[in-house]
C-alpha cells in the first residue's frame, strides 16, 4: 500500500503501475525522485557575511578569576555575526562571542567553511552543521573550531523562522510565552557590596526577577559577609544565586556550600572546575542548595558527563559556546529526559528563545552588556523576560554594531 501510493498517478495509467509493471524501469524512478527532490528545495543560499565586532565594556569586569589572578579584568567581548541571505532574498542573523581571546580565530575559521554554504538550501540545518564540522574536522569538533560555527547556525535557525513567519520560540513548540530571570551585570567583585546592593535595587525595579553576585575571592570570608549583606537588602522573597567560576578546590566548595546553606539560595553556580564531573556530582548528593554548572563547556559529549554523573541540578548550556541552536537542542533533550533545570548562560536575545521550548520552568540570564549591538530589546515584567512577537531571533543589527567592526568578509551575492 505504501509503495504504492508513493508514486504519482500518471504513472499509474495506461498500464505503467510500478508494483507490476516491469516498464517502470530504475531510470525512469531515478527521474521522478530527481524532480520531486527539487521542486521541495523553496530557497538556496546566495550570499554569506561574517563580522567580527568588537564590543566594549563600560569598566573593566572582575570576577573570581581575576582576583584569584588567574585572568586580567575583561575589557571588550568580541562578537562573530553571521547574516545569510538567500536567492529570494530572505535573511538571517546569527553570532557567537568569544571573551578575553579567541575572537579572531572564530572569525577565520567561519570565512574558511562559509562558501562550502553557498547554494545550499537552508532549510537542511542539520546536514549544513554537519558539512561545516567535516569541511574543519581536522581541528575537532569542540572548542573554537565549532563555537565558530554557532553563528551560522543561529542565522539559519533565525531565517527558518523568519520565512515561517514566526518566532524561533514558535517554530520550536513554546512552553511559555515568557521566562524567569535574573540578572548577573550588577553583582561582579569589582564593585563594593553597597554598590551591588544598588544595582540589585534598580534591576528589580526594572522587572526582572533575580539576583546573582559573584563569590570565589582568596578570602572565603568574604564572600560570605557580601552574601549575607546582599540577603539581607533584598529580603527571603527575592530569588539569589551565587557564581565561583570555578575558584574553589572540592573541600572548599563543600565548606563553602554548607556554610552558604542558611541564605536560601537557587543555586551555587560553578563551584569546582567546569570539567569536574565528580567533584560536583559529590556536591550535589551532599548540598541543599542546587548545583549549576555548564557555562564553560564547548560541546554536547562534554555535557554529557554532567548529566551521566548526575552532576549537578541545573544545567547551564551556552547555545554560542557549544555550536549553535541544532546542538543546544539535542543537549535540551538529554537535561530533559535527566530532569534537570536549564538555565542557558548569557546570550538572552537567542535563550529566551530556547528556554521557552524546555519543558520545565527554566531561568535565563540578563545581561545589559549587549544592549548597544542591537535595535530591539526584550522586555522584562514581574520577573520575567517576554518573547517578542517579531518572527526569528527578532533582533537586527545596530548602527553602533556596524561601527565597532573590525573585519569583514562576504562570500557569493
Amino acid at each position: 500500500m505504501y509503495g504504492i501510493a508513493r508514486y504519482p498517478s500518471c504513472v499509474m495509467r495506461g498500464g505503467y503501475h510500478p508494483m507490476r509493471n516491469k516498464r517502470w524501469t530504475a531510470i525512469t524512478r531515478r527521474s521522478y525522485v530527481g524532480r520531486m527532490s527539487n521542486a521541495a528545495v523553496l530557497d538556496r543560499i546566495a550570499s554569506v557575511t561574517l563580522s567580527s565586532v568588537t564590543l566594549p565594556l563600560p569598566t573593566g569586569i572582575s570576577d573570581a578569576k581575576v582576583f584569584t589572578g588567574r585572568q586580567r579584568p575583561m575589557t571588550e567581548v568580541a562578537f562573530l555575526f553571521a547574516e545569510i541571505t538567500t536567492e529570494s532574498g530572505h535573511e538571517g542573523v546569527g553570532f557567537g562571542y568569544a571573551k578575553r581571546a579567541g575572537g579572531p580565530a572564530q572569525f577565520a575559521h567561519a570565512r574558511e567553511v562559509a562558501p562550502d554554504l553557498l547554494g545550499e538550501d537552508p532549510s537542511d540545518i542539520g546536514r549544513l552543521w554537519t558539512k561545516l564540522v567535516w569541511a574543519g574536522a581536522s581541528v575537532g569538533r569542540s572548542g573554537a573550531a565549532t563555537q565558530a560555527l554557532a553563528a551560522i547556525d543561529v542565522a539559519l535557525w533565525d531565517l527558518k523562522a523568519k520565512r515561517a513567519g514566526l518566532p524561533l520560540a514558535k517554530l520550536l513548540g513554546a512552553h511559555r510565552d515568557s521566562v524567569r530571570c535574573y540578572d548577573t551585570s550588577g553583582g561582579f567583585l569589582h564593585e563594593s557590596v553597597e554598590q551591588v546592593k544598588d544595582n540589585a535595587t534598580a534591576t528589580l525595579a526594572s522587572g526582572i526577577g533575580g539576583i546573582k553576585v559573584k563569590v570565589g575571592q582568596p578570602d572565603w570570608r568574604e564572600d560570605l559577609r557580601r552574601v549575607a549583606a546582599v540577603r539581607e537588602h533584598l529580603g527571603d522573597a527575592v530569588p539569589l544565586m551565587v557564581d565561583a567560576n570555578q575558584q574553589w578546590d572540592r573541600p572548599t566548595a563543600m565548606r563553602m556550600g554548607r556554610a552558604l546553606e542558611e541564605f536560601g539560595l537557587v543555586w551555587i553556580e560553578e563551584p569546582l572546575d567546569a570539567y569536574d564531573a565528580e567533584g560536583h556530582a559529590d556536591l550535589t548528593r551532599a548540598l541543599t542548595t542546587a548545583v549549576a554548572s555548564g557555562e564553560m563547556l564547548t560541546s554536547v559529549g562534554e555535557h554529557h558527563e554532567l548529566i551521566r554523573h548526575r552532576a549537578v541540578d541545573i544545567l547551564q548550556p551556552d547555545a554560542p559556546r557549544i555550536g549553535g541552536i541544532t546542538q543546544f537542542l539535542k543537549l535540551a533533550t538529554l537535561a530533559e529526559h535527566a530532569n534537570l533545570g536549564l538555565a542557558p548562560h548569557y546570550a538572552m536575545e537567542i535563550h529566551v528563545h530556547l528556554a521557552a521550548a524546555y519543558p520545565a520552568e527554566p531561568w535565563v540570564e540578563h545581561f545589559d552588556w549587549l544592549y548597544p549591538l542591537f535595535n530591539e530589546r526584550l522586555e522584562c515584567v514581574d520577573g520575567r523576560m517576554h518573547l517578542s512577537a517579531r518572527p526569528g531571533l527578532g533582533i537586527t543589527l545596530s548602527d553602533r554594531a556596524r561601527e565597532w567592526t573590525v573585519e569583514k568578509s562576504t562570500v557569493g551575492g
